[in-house]
């Protein structure tokens, strides 16, 4: 990408808008970047500016295109999308209030893995016996509080 003055002027506009009005202060971020280096910054000018790396500005200003938006967005959480719904919380709340004995299973007590199987042939959702523990910690918080 040149260094200087490479975005026409509808570009600046459009990143200018989205620097002001944005709510994800990643985005913001990105923007600021691509105006910076627009302004013949170095890479290392606006790591140090903006308190990030090299490798970060200079990936951003390599990567991100000024007509798509979207560029500028970090993908690395957008697989990340909660699995578990108020429905299987639900599911799974009721069924550590019973013994596993009473949905045929020889063991006396639930294990979060067990839990965690059990769930996933009910509602096609696995997730790790991690998170069964974090969920019904947080479900005992809740009891508290109220």
């Amino acid at each position: 990408m040149k260094a200087k003055k490479f975005l026409t002027p509808k570009q600046q506009f459009i990143l200018q808008q989205t620097l002001k009005t944005s709510n994800n202060p990643q985005l913001q971020q990105h923007c600021l970047m691509l105006l910076l280096r627009n302004e013949g910054k170095t890479y290392q000018e606006i790591a140090k500016f903006l308190d990030r790396s090299y490798r970060t500005v200079a990936y951003w200003c390599a990567h991100g295109d000024p007509d798509n938006l979207e560029t500028l967005l970090d993908r690395r959480s957008q697989g990340n999308y909660r699995k578990v719904t108020p429905e299987y919380k639900r599911l799974l709340f009721q069924a550590a209030s019973k013994s596993p004995v009473s949905f045929g299973y020889k063991s006396s007590r639930w294990t979060n893995n067990k839990l965690a199987q059990h769930l996933a042939s009910i509602t096609g959702i696995l997730i790790s016996s991690c998170q069964i523990g974090n969920i019904l910690r947080q479900g005992e918080k809740l009891d508290v509080l109220l």
